[in-house]
C-alpha cells in the first residue's frame, strides 16, 4: 500500500498518474479499457 509506506499525497499522485496513463492510452489508439485483466485475455 502506498499510502502506508509513502504517505497520502504520494498515494494521490501515484494514483492520478495510473488513470492519466490509461486514458491516454484509450485516447490514442482507440482501445478499449476493461476493468478486469482476466476479461482482457478471456476475449483474445
Amino acid at each position: 500500500n502506498v499510502a502506508k509506506r509513502r504517505g497520502r499525497q504520494r498515494a494521490t499522485v501515484a494514483l492520478a498518474r495510473r488513470l492519466a496513463v490509461i486514458m491516454h492510452r484509450v485516447w490514442s489508439d482507440g482501445s478499449e479499457f476493461r476493468w478486469a485483466r482476466e476479461e482482457a485475455t478471456a476475449v483474445i
